[in-house]
C-alpha cells in the first residue's frame, strides 16, 4: 500500500502506511525471509519511506532512512538485498544533492550487478550516474548514459522510474542545446505518467519542462509560467513540499526577471519558511539567495 500510493502521488497516506510497516517489521523474526522473496521487507520500507520523506520536505529524515537502509542491507549480507540498497535510496541523495554518495553507491551496485547478472540493478545505476551527470554539468556524458541505461533497462520490461529518467534525459539534451530530442523526451515523460498513472514526480517533470523553455534564444515566457503553475498544483495537491519548493523557486525566478518582485516574494516566502530542516542541501540555498535578491 505504501509503494502503491506513493508512485501515485499519495505521499502523505504513503508515508503512513510505510510507518506501520516499518513498526511491523522484526529483524529477527523476517530477516530470513529475504532469500525466499528476492529483497528484505525492512530494506525496501526504509528505502521508499525515505524517498517519501524528501518529498513531504524532511530532507534530512529522508537521509538517514537512506542510510538505514544500506546500513541493514550489509548487515543482512543478501546481495539482491544490498544491491536494492544501493539503488533506490541512493535517488534521496541525488534529490539531496548528495552527488559523491550517489556516485559512490551507483558504483557499487554495477559492480554487483555485473557480478551476478543482475541487468535491471545495472541499468538502474547507469541511469542514476547519467542524472548525477546531469547535474553536474557534464550534460554530453549524461545523454550518452541515460541513453544506453534507459535502453538497458526498458529491455528488462519494466516502466517504472522511466517518467524520472526521461525528465532528466530531457534536461541534458536541453542543456546541450538540442531542443528538440529535449521536448520529445519531456513529451514521452508525461505520456508515460498519463499511461502508468505514476503521479509521484509529475510536478519534477512539468518544472524541467518550464525550464527548458526558458532556454532558447526565442525563450518562451508564457509557456514556461504555465508550466510553473501547473508544478505547483500537482506538488501542492501530492502535498510533495521538496516540488513545491522547486517549481516555486522556478516560478519565482521568472518573475524577479520580470520585475515583478513583490509577487515573487509573496509566492516563495511562505513555501521556503515552512521547512524546519535540511538548510544545507541545494533547493534550499538557491531559494534562499533568491529570498535575499528580492528582500
Amino acid at each position: 500500500m505504501g509503494l502503491s500510493l506513493l508512485f501515485t502521488g499519495d505521499n502523505a497516506h504513503a508515508r503512513m502506511h510505510l510507518d506501520r510497516a516499518i513498526a511491523l517489521y522484526d529483524a529477527a523474526e523476517h530477516r530470513s525471509l529475504a532469500t525466499g522473496i528476492d529483497v528484505d521487507t525492512g530494506v525496501s520500507v526504509f528505502s521508499f519511506r525515505s524517498l517519501a520523506l524528501w518529498m513531504l520536505g524532511y530532507p534530512e529524515a529522508a537521509v538517514a532512512d537512506a542510510e538505514q537502509a544500506i546500513k541493514e542491507a550489509r548487515e543482512i549480507g543478501d546481495v539482491a538485498t544490498l544491491m536494492y540498497a544501493l539503488t533506490i535510496p541512493t535517488w534521496t541523495h541525488v534529490h539531496c544533492g548528495n552527488y559523491d554518495a550517489a556516485k559512490m553507491r551507483s558504483d557499487e551496485a554495477m559492480a554487483l550487478a555485473d557480478e551476478k547478472g543482475a541487468l535491471f540493478w545495472k541499468a538502474t545505476g547507469m541511469v542514476i550516474q547519467g542524472c548525477v551527470l546531469t547535474l553536474s554539468g557534464e550534460a554530453s556524458n549524461a545523454v550518452s548514459i541515460i541513453s544506453s541505461g534507459l535502453v538497458a533497462y526498458r529491455s528488462t520490461g519494466t516502466t517504472i522510474w522511466v517518467p524520472l529518467h526521461l525528465a532528466y534525459l530531457a534536461r541534458a539534451f536541453a542543456n546541450l542545446g538540442q531542443f528538440d530530442e529535449a521536448w520529445r523526451c519531456i513529451g514521452e515523460s508525461m505520456a508515460a505518467i498519463e499511461a502508468t498513472n505514476e503521479k509521484w514526480c509529475e510536478a519534477h517533470v512539468y518544472r524541467v519542462a518550464g525550464e527548458i523553455a526558458l532556454m532558447p534564444p526565442e525563450h518562451d515566457e508564457a509557456r514556461a509560467e504555465q508550466y510553473f503553475t501547473h508544478a505547483l498544483v500537482i506538488a501542492r495537491a501530492q502535498q510533495a513540499r521538496s516540488w513545491e519548493l522547486r517549481a516555486a523557486t522556478s516560478l519565482a525566478r521568472l518573475w524577479h526577471d520580470q520585475r515583478k518582485l513583490g509577487e515573487a516574494r509573496d509566492l516563495l516566502a511562505p513555501v521556503y519558511g515552512w521547512f524546519t530542516e535540511g538548510f544545507d542541501t541545494p533547493d534550499l540555498k538557491e531559494a534562499k539567495v533568491l529570498l535575499d535578491e528580492l528582500a
